[in-house]
């Protein structure tokens, strides 16, 4: 039986002094796009820790995770289906190591500068704009509601 699974990922929400921490991706198109640091879980590996890795390889930051945004169900018009799990991220130490192939540059940026790249649609989902603005109305849980063992 050919069984059905959705792509596992993880984001990071991080906030600085008003600014978020967003990666800018080369996704081949006349454009880049932005997204927050974001990747696939890997077998194995626990979800705060791919949330931890991925932002480490995309954006070159430690960060601790600290709260859980929720579950974000994203269809593609291709029909491939995410299920993006997005956390809240505190910036620790920049790391200076090589970004991840793909992405041009990490970027500190305001709301407003979030808010224009999506209104020019350069961020890589609707998802990204959405995990924005929970975090910002404070719509998180503690990583408790998480059972991961």
């Amino acid at each position: 039986m050919d069984r059905w699974t959705p792509r596992v990922t993880v984001a990071v929400v991080v906030e600085r002094a008003g600014r978020y921490l967003m990666v800018e991706e080369d996704r081949g198109g006349p454009f880049s796009l932005f997204n927050q640091p974001a990747g696939h879980l890997e077998r194995g590996e626990r979800l705060t820790a791919a949330a931890e890795r991925e932002t480490r390889e995309e954006s070159a930051w430690q960060v601790a995770i600290t709260d859980y945004l929720g579950l974000y169900v994203h269809r593609t018009p291709e029909g491939i289906v995410f299920h993006s799990h997005g956390f809240i991220g505190l910036a620790l130490a920049h790391l200076g190591n090589p970004l991840d192939s793909g992405i041009r540059a990490a970027h500190w940026l305001t709301f407003d500068e979030v808010d224009d790249l999506d209104r020019a649609n350069r961020l890589r989902s609707p998802v990204v704009m959405q995990r924005l603005r929970d975090a910002r109305d404070g719509r998180h849980y503690p990583l408790g509601v998480i059972r991961d063992r």
